[in-house]
């Protein structure tokens, strides 16, 4: 069995995981409980420990 961080959020799943979009690696805020992905501008929500990877359900960001 995969160890868990404090928040519930498998390690090795965050490892794996990518930008929908971009396939590129994404960010792990665990504060606001979002994988986010800056070259697309957008941050996946992360609900009961499981991150929900659809578009539709991403929070548009502000680009620096």
């Amino acid at each position: 069995m995969s160890q868990q961080n404090d928040l519930g959020v498998d390690p090795k799943l965050l490892e794996i995981l990518v930008c929908p979009v971009t396939k590129e690696p994404l960010i792990y805020d665990r504060d606001a409980q979002e994988l986010i992905s800056t070259k697309a501008g957008l941050a996946y929500p992360i609900r009961d420990g499981i991150p929900i990877m659809l578009v539709d359900e991403a929070r548009q960001i502000e680009q620096v």
